[in-house]
């Protein structure tokens, strides 16, 4: 953006400004070094925050700050809107509104290995006809917030976050905090009225230690990575906190410009590369070093697999590399599906790995009374997260795989999400390490534990025990079950240790006056607890019934016994037959649950329930759904996966059971169709390799149904 000469000229003006004890008295001469203070101070910015290599102190920048803020105190009207001072306004956000995007921000495709990559070459290669070597261009996968970016006039004048890549939160008084975005840019240089850039929001790792690091000395609660302090950073509700976090952006894509008559004029940038270094010219933040013009796809592969090897040394977080056909007019060639461009691929990187040690062993007592055995690691980091606690599943993945206290141990975010232990460093061990003596008694309440045929887990089979009554109160409140908005796992908890608690009837009776007078509460929490509790009464029959955590009574059997009562307590009187002439009920289920209805304690529990409001009549959500016999999807299964973007995924199941489809849960020959939602992974490649089931977008599915 800037030559060696102008470098040396705005560092020389700076000097000469910093040294100057010029007082704003003269309008014309202020205007005059307003303008100098515009340029001088975007050029430092310029070299902060995208360059990442300042040649002045931040006391000199501040300085330079200072006097334009002066000059525009002193003169209201030399203020401008692309004035470095309007970076942060001082008004704070009540809400986001929702915008359109110009262009839809769709997501990507993914691949995971150079087999994938070539693929997807060759699906390229068909699209466009093209025999020869494709040009491609890679880019780091940034992972941060999406952002669009809207200048009208050379100005910023819109700035929204990628929302469900249709529409987004507007941040614009978020995003001029972020001093790397330029509040102008000279696009009318390329005839270009009005344009949309894509981006990402992100936090350099050196300042996300830093703004953890003074969250801990402040007692607050620290960020889980990088990303969910930036994207949370881009949604506050006052500028000056995004500015605090020092977001930065990089922006990677020119979706969208127009000239004065409203024409398209991309057509000037005849490849992705070139609209790049054009957007490096207007002063963006862009990939560079990072980024690389590849004349094939085993240039590509081979770039992404170093940059794999890289991406701990890397100033920021990356999960993996972008590539894109560098062509435009191949990228149009290619198209677009409803979820992403076919010209565009994400190599994702794997799974990362790291060495811990393994300090101790907990048992944590689920609501069922199955013992989770939980290993205490050293803290180690995986893909930004810091892990300290791994699930061993049961006594068996233990003793497979040899796990020992004070074994080193290979640690796996599986996905990026899921911490697993691959194995153990046997080759590592020295002696100390001790054998896992699973216990065989309760850990909470000492009863002996049991250990069902054909099942993994061992289980405490005392009901009342305490560990398992606090974790059903959890259960029995969470969205799965009686869907109890506000009332969390640390409300059961609290309220447990207070005494208040004592059974699942006891929510439903709660004193709110007191609740309202505890710290952290109010009356206005209070209340708004109330409300969701005195909701929640009036719930249909079948989610009481999965709350009541009978062992093996899911949601699916929940709601088909649901269709076949009356009132909850006809199940005392039920037979295994009776259960056993449902379909899909199966003998394991009807004996857990007529074995719960024979227990007086459970009984009277759910009279205490009635009593105290809760609905255990049938409603009309727990009656059966018709399907008419012509509904578009009769006889046909069904599976969603990926992240639906138009409706929740119960919504979706629920829309596809009206019209007449089954569904299930993985994916197999016995499968008719597959919606696939953003970021579909292996249940998408598994369907792809069967072969016969018919693979749709989510908008497909509603066009299919009749709902688009």
């Amino acid at each position: 953006m800037y030559s060696p000469q102008q470098e040396r000229h705005f560092f020389e003006l700076s000097k000469t400004l910093l040294q100057s004890d010029f007082s704003p008295q003269d309008k014309a001469a202020s205007q005059q070094i307003s303008i100098q203070l515009h340029e001088v101070i975007n050029y430092h910015e310029w070299k902060y925050y995208v360059k990442n290599s300042p040649v002045i102190s931040d006391f000199e920048y501040d300085s330079l700050f200072k006097k334009l803020e002066a000059i525009e105190a002193a003169f209201p009207d030399l203020k401008t809107p692309s004035s470095p001072t309007q970076r942060v306004s001082n008004d704070l956000t009540n809400e986001f509104a929702s915008v359109e995007h110009l262009i839809p921000m769709l997501s990507l495709d993914n691949s995971y290995n150079a087999e994938d990559l070539n693929d997807f070459d060759e699906r390229i290669k068909k699209l466009t006809g093209e025999e020869g070597d494709i040009e491609y261009v890679v880019e780091p996968k940034f992972d941060g917030g999406s952002i669009a970016l809207v200048y009208e006039n050379d100005l910023l004048v819109r700035a929204a976050t990628r929302g469900n890549g249709q529409k987004g939160e507007e941040m614009t008084p978020n995003a001029k905090a972020m001093r790397s975005i330029p509040l102008q840019a000279n696009f009318s240089k390329y005839g270009i009225q009005k344009v949309e850039l894509r981006g990402e929001a992100l936090i350099r790792k050196d300042n996300f230690d830093k703004i953890n690091a003074k969250r801990q000395a402040e007692g607050k609660s620290l960020f889980a990575n990088p990303r969910n302090a930036a994207t949370g950073g881009l949604r506050m509700k006052d500028p000056n906190e995004t500015a605090k976090r020092g977001l930065e952006a990089f922006v990677y894509q020119l979706g969208y410009a127009v000239n004065t008559a409203e024409e398209n004029v991309l057509d000037q940038f005849p490849t992705h590369n070139q609209g790049i270094d054009v957007l490096a010219e207007l002063g963006f933040k862009v990939p560079t070093i990072e980024r690389k013009l590849c004349k094939n796809i085993q240039e590509v592969a081979a770039f992404c697999e170093k940059w794999e090897e890289k991406r701990e040394g890397y100033d920021y977080e990356i999960d993996g590399m972008v590539v894109k056909v560098n062509s435009i007019a191949l990228q149009e060639k290619c198209g677009y599906t409803s979820h992403h461009p076919r010209w565009a691929i994400a190599f994702k990187f794997k799974a990362k790995q790291a060495t811990s040690t393994l300090l101790n062993v907990d048992y944590q007592i689920g609501k069922i009374g199955s013992v989770t055995p939980v290993a205490k690691i050293e803290p180690v980091q995986l893909a930004g997260v810091t892990v300290s606690s791994i699930s061993l599943h049961n006594e068996d993945f233990i003793t497979s795989k040899d796990i020992r206290i004070g074994d080193t141990v290979l640690v796996e975010r599986a996905g990026d999400v899921i911490p697993y232990i691959v194995k153990s460093m046997e080759e590592l061990r020295d002696g100390s390490e001790q054998v896992i003596d699973f216990p065989r008694n309760c850990p909470s309440c000492n009863t002996s534990l049991i250990r069902a045929e054909k099942e993994a887990a061992w289980r405490c089979p005392n009901f009342q025990c305490e560990a398992q009554v606090v974790q059903r109160m959890i259960f029995h409140v969470s969205k799965d079950a009686m869907d109890i908005d506000g009332f969390g796992k640390s409300y059961v908890e609290r309220f447990y240790e207070m005494g208040w608690l004592k059974s699942l009837a006891d929510i439903y009776a709660l004193d709110y006056e007191a609740i309202a007078n505890l710290e952290g509460f109010g009356t206005r929490s209070a209340e708004k607890l109330q409300i969701a509790v005195d909701k929640a009464k009036q719930n249909p029959i079948h989610r009481l019934l999965h709350s009541l955590s009978v062992h093996h009574l899911g949601k699916k059997a929940s709601k088909l016994i649901a269709q076949e009562i009356n009132h909850v307590l006809d199940l005392k009187n039920w037979t295994i037959e009776q259960f056993t002439e449902i379909k899909d009920i199966g003998p394991v289920v009807a004996e857990n649950v007529i074995a719960f209805f024979q227990d007086e304690q459970n009984i009277q529990l759910l009279l205490q329930l009635e009593a105290n409001g809760v609905n255990l009549h049938q409603t009309e959500e727990d009656k059966p759904v018709v399907v008419a016999a012509d509904a578009p999807l009769v006889g046909k299964t069904i599976l969603f996966t990926g992240k639906l973007l138009q409706m929740g995924r119960k919504e979706a199941q629920e829309l596809a059971t009206a019209a007449g489809a089954k569904n299930i849960s993985a994916v197999s020959s016995n499968l008719n169709i597959l919606v696939a939602g953003e970021k579909a992974g292996s249940k998408l490649k598994k369907a792809q390799a069967i072969g016969t089931v018919e693979i749709m977008s989510e908008e497909d599915f509603l066009v299919l149904i009749g709902k688009n």
